[in-house]
């Protein structure tokens, strides 16, 4: 890019700075950081700083006639040249940690930047990189996973200046289906989750009876979540994971045990923090060990599939179902079900309401 050779000048106090015009707009810069140089007039004494400006005043000229890239101070904006794409990977991580998402997904989303970027032999992301990175996963599950976010970052590089896609082309690959597998003695189960914990207990209940997930919609539910009589909980689409919101009844079994508290306090704790993340999963691991009541493959997320099958039985209506689950479609819905070992079934079987 052609530029108007830049001006050596001070300002009031005694600081010397070179200004030059980048697409008819003025900037000026005091030292060479921004451009990769340690060139700093205002280092030395001030009868010499002039000197050491015009040193600052060529190269700034060079490094940006020769496409060198120059961001805007403190912001990503491109004021010359072509951002790199690790360059532009790293704006886009911090552009989703600036997002309204789950203290989880922004850590899964640094690791995955991390690791990425360890691959990268150079400043260019290629699609060999990506699959070299997506070959570690032997599981289908968790390559297709960590693909998903990978996209994620990658589609918000392009956003933040990225001239290409590499991981255009990349497909999914063919995972065996995860069966958790469902309760055949709801009660007896739930009545030992009592004894154990209460809170898990609670939990497991929500997750059962609400159809609602255990380790965010349920870990930061708020008394404010509940109708005042306690018979509907209503939630964000922010709050779940369909980004949908939500509004479930809460069973009579479910509202006979709680006990209200002030409207911003969590339902566990009792104040304004929710648990930490890991919270109903450790407890869960605990009373998976000191018990024998449960079979291979039984999860905290069984008691939502148990929950998904006990409606379906007794309602045979697909929509209702799809309702209840916050599913996106009747599509996901259908495909839930067979998951869960209930004979295979086309809308069209389905009665209409």
């Amino acid at each position: 890019m052609k530029i108007n050779y830049p001006k050596v000048q001070t300002d009031n106090n005694q600081k010397v700075f070179v200004s030059f015009l980048v697409k008819n707009k003025l900037y000026r810069l005091y030292n060479g950081k921004r451009i990769g140089n340690d060139i700093n007039p205002n280092s030395f004494p001030i009868e010499e700083r002039l000197t050491i400006g015009n040193l600052l005043a060529a190269e700034v000229y060079n490094y940006i006639s020769g496409g060198g890239l120059l961001t805007a101070y403190r912001t990503p904006e491109v004021i010359n040249g072509v951002k790199s794409d690790r360059v532009c990977l790293k704006d886009a991580l911090h552009a989703k940690l600036k997002g309204n998402y789950s203290e989880k997904y922004k850590s899964t989303l640094r690791h995955i930047y991390t690791a990425i970027t360890n691959v990268m032999s150079g400043d260019s992301l290629t699609s060999h990189h990506i699959n070299l990175y997506l070959e570690r996963y032997s599981s289908g599950t968790s390559y297709n996973t960590t693909r998903r976010h990978l996209n994620v970052l990658v589609n918000e590089a392009v956003k933040q200046g990225m001239t290409h896609n590499p991981a255009t082309g990349i497909k999914s690959v063919k995972a065996k289906a995860k069966l958790n597998k469902p309760f055949n003695n709801i009660s007896e189960t739930l009545k030992e989750v009592s004894d154990f914990n209460h809170k898990l207990h609670l939990c497991c209940l929500l997750t059962y009876g609400c159809l609602l997930r255990p380790h965010r919609e349920i870990r930061e539910l708020t008394w404010g979540d509940f109708s005042d009589d306690l018979t509907y909980i209503s939630l964000s689409g922010l709050r779940n994971k369909s980004g949908r919101n939500r509004v479930v009844p809460v069973p009579s079994y479910i509202r006979d045990i709680l006990v209200i508290g002030e409207r911003n306090h969590n339902i566990f704790t009792g104040t304004d923090k929710a648990l930490n993340e890991d919270y109903f999963k450790t407890l869960w691991s605990r009373f998976k060990k000191q018990t024998t009541i449960l079979e291979e493959g039984q999860t905290l997320y069984s008691f939502r599939h148990s929950g998904a099958i006990d409606i379906f039985k007794r309602t045979g209506s697909l929509t209702k179902l799809q309702k209840a689950m916050g599913h996106s479609s009747l599509n996901v819905s259908l495909t839930y079900l067979r998951g869960l070992e209930v004979s295979e079934l086309e809308e069209g079987d389905m009665p209409m309401i």
